[in-house]
């Protein structure tokens, strides 16, 4: 059963060390892991893609919650959700065979980032098969593909959510607050 894991972690060197880690005692493979700013200051929001049982899954939430500066754990996979992923392909491309690519970008609905004389850079978003079936027909062309970047799944649930996410993060705020009000009280002569 594959689970799609939402942390939101503190912005803080060693989280994702202390994440890695827990999956390697575990010995699950992460299958896709992007990690990047959310719409809090000082919190980054975590997706984590592997594969595992449903007993597993409940274990890696668990755990996962338990780390240190980790502030909320969520497993979206059976809940209604967006998934999209971002591919950088850089392929060769000469004077005669340039147009091809250009229609097949364009049936894909891609678009050409980067060209030079040597080659093209293509960026395209969206579901992994769609990924997958650009790649596909790019190495039907024998030695076309010369790189490809790939950022991984990035994932969030449809509609409004209120979890326990926003609670953590309002919680979390009230923490580093009171924080700043000791440490300033400490600093202050009476």
């Amino acid at each position: 059963m594959l689970h799609t894991f939402v942390a939101y972690v503190e912005d803080l060197p060693g989280v994702l060390t202390r994440v890695a880690s827990l999956f390697r005692r575990l010995n699950i493979n992460i299958n896709s892991l992007t990690v990047g700013r959310s719409e809090r200051a000082g919190l980054s929001r975590l997706t984590l893609v592997c594969e595992a049982s449903s007993e597993a899954g409940h274990r890696i939430r668990a755990s996962l919650f338990k780390l240190e500066n980790v502030v909320d754990v969520d497993d979206i996979a059976q809940a209604p959700s967006v998934t999209r992923e971002l591919a950088l392909i850089k392929v060769a491309a000469s004077p005669s065979n340039r147009s091809g690519i250009f229609d097949l970008v364009e049936v894909f609905r891609a678009r050409i980032v980067d060209l030079t004389s040597e080659s093209l850079m293509i960026e395209m978003t969206g579901v992994e098969s769609k990924i997958e079936g650009l790649i596909e027909v790019l190495r039907e062309d024998e030695g076309r593909i010369l790189e490809i970047c790939r950022s991984g799944k990035m994932t969030m649930r449809r509609g409004q959510h209120t979890s326990g996410v926003l609670r953590a993060m309002d919680a979390l705020e009230a923490e580093h607050a009171d924080e700043l009000a000791e440490d300033k009280a400490a600093v202050e002569p009476e």
